[in-house]
């Protein structure tokens, strides 16, 4: 009886499908999903902010956040992007 592993290896200068630039890149994108989605943990009205109440600063104060976490998912894929073409034996700009 032979053990055969779960995923094959990736052939010899090629990345897996799965590396921790993906992984990180696809966390940053749910970050901002999962902080809005869960309404609990800002439904209220205090602290107030300028007279505004916390439930709707807060959300507002996520479109800047989501911005950077979205950029911060673009650079990590294009980094691993370049990553896989200089793998592949591609140019590399």
């Amino acid at each position: 009886m032979t053990l055969e592993p779960d995923a094959p290896a990736a052939p010899p200068g090629l990345l897996p499908p799965v590396t921790p630039a993906r992984v990180l890149a696809g966390l940053s994108l749910a970050v901002p999903v999962v902080a809005l989605l869960w309404v609990n943990s800002y439904a209220k009205l205090t602290p107030k902010l300028g007279g505004v109440p916390f439930f709707y600063w807060y959300q507002i104060l996520w479109i800047p956040v989501s911005a950077l976490f979205t950029g911060a998912a673009y650079l990590l894929l294009n980094h691993d992007a370049r990553r896989r073409k200089a793998a592949r034996g591609g140019e590399v700009r």
